[in-house]
């Protein structure tokens, strides 16, 4: 018995070590292709870097490095941002992309280094970042460089409630839509800047398990936090408002895109009822009379073009974008062509402006842009492309609200060669 166990405790003495063999050889490995990870991706990073000074993302037929990463490499939203920030610093800081090999620097506290750093700083405030995760490099960088307007978050969730109880047959017909909880913005109060928001809607129903269906927060005497729940279909509208308007407000919130929507109706109503001046019952004549495209050619492109940017990349995939949506002249008016459903289709405001660039070269192009001539003509009223939007395609796409009392759709770069 006493040899026997003997030999039980050398195998068992034996076998530890060999795990211990095994774990520390399994270590030695990671730690190498942790090393060798690092050094792909700061090399993935310094090609990337000459890839974008060379504005090369132009060739595949994209209008920004960030497309390029998101639409063609198939990387996440986030996953490009990040990447293309440090494309950019390793352009302007060589010392970034040091830091990035030793992995001394991460690539989430890439975009918080990116709003400090400067030419005169870098050697000072670079050491800062190191190590550090993005809520301790975001700390970091409001220490440098405090927030005056802290930016606010848009947050959209869907809730999950139980079916109400319904107490009619006709009640029972009348499936309720999904709804969504809705949270306008979420700040903390200390960085309250606009006003409170009415309730606006209420929904068809309380379920029971779900919040009341809608509530404002004061968090101080101008600025509240307002919670309701809405559908998809509102949301759908509200985000092709938010493409309507992107000429005029560009990267605007659901909050100020709600707002100008009230201002809207406000104005309307007060039109009603006589309490401003009644529009012009004549439109104005043009004083560009070969530049106007008729209405209804608008409406017929946008039918055939499903309200989105018909350009294809080089992979093959269709832009397909609804933002900033313009009308392009396949032969453009400066080389004789007119505005005929066939010569017209639809871009988005940066294929518009590389169709420009290919045409008429980058400095006339670059030219135009330099003199403040970047807006484009809108392709539609937004209440024209809603309702066609409604009518004749699924997708919530819209164009541009014109200005008003402008007399004509602005111009940009294209438009001024005679391509939008």
């Amino acid at each position: 018995m006493g040899r026997s166990s003997c030999v039980l405790r050398r195998a068992k003495l034996a076998c530890d070590a060999s795990s211990m063999d095994n774990a520390t050889e399994f270590t030695k490995r990671l730690v190498e292709l942790l090393r060798s990870e690092r050094h792909a991706m700061a090399e993935f990073l310094v090609a990337l870097a000459e890839f974008d000074r060379r504005g090369l993302w132009r060739q595949r037929g994209h209008t920004s490095l960030f497309s390029f990463l998101h639409r063609e490499l198939k990387l996440s939203a986030g996953s490009a941002q990040l990447r293309k920030t440090a494309a950019e610093l390793i352009q302007r800081y060589p010392a970034v992309e040091g830091a990035l090999r030793e992995g001394k620097l991460c690539l989430s506290s890439v975009c918080e280094l990116a709003k400090v750093v400067t030419t005169d700083n870098c050697s000072e405030i670079l050491p800062r970042f190191f190590g550090l995760s993005s809520r301790d490099a975001a700390a970091v960088a409001v220490s440098i460089r405090p927030v005056e307007n802290p930016p606010r978050r848009e947050i959209v969730v869907p809730v999950r409630s139980a079916a109400p109880v319904v107490a009619s047959r006709d009640a029972a017909q009348a499936a309720p839509a999904q709804v969504i909880s809705f949270h306008a913005h979420e700040v903390a109060p200390e960085s309250c800047r606009s006003e409170p928001v009415p309730a606006l809607l209420q929904p068809p129903f309380d379920p029971a398990p779900a919040p009341k269906s809608s509530s404002v927060d004061w968090l101080d005497g101008d600025q509240a936090r307002m919670h309701l729940t809405v559908s998809k279909a509102f949301l759908k509208k509200l985000e092709a408002a938010r493409d309507a308007l992107s000429h005029s407000m560009p990267g605007a919130s659901r909050e100020t895109i709600l707002e100008a929507a009230l201002d809207e109706l406000l104005a309307e109503r007060d039109r009603r009822k006589g309490l401003t001046a009644r529009p012009q019952m004549k439109p104005r004549p043009s004083t560009r009379p070969g530049r106007h495209i008729p209405a209804h050619v608008r409406r017929e492109v946008w039918a055939r073009d499903g309200g989105r940017c018909t350009f294809v990349l080089a992979s093959g995939e269709c832009c397909g974008s609804t933002h900033r949506l313009e009308l392009d002249h396949i032969v453009p008016r400066a080389c004789g062509g007119v505005s005929t459903v066939d010569n017209l289709r639809i871009r988005c405001k940066g294929h518009n402006l590389e169709e420009a660039r290919r045409v008429f070269g980058d400095a006339l192009v670059d030219a135009y842009a330099g003199t403040g001539g970047g807006r484009g003509a809108p392709l539609l009223g937004a209440a024209e492309a809603h309702r066609l939007t409604r009518s004749a395609t699924p997708a919530s796409s819209t164009g541009a609200l014109p200005r008003r009392g402008s007399g004509g759709p602005p111009r940009n770069a294209a438009a001024a060669a005679g391509t939008s």
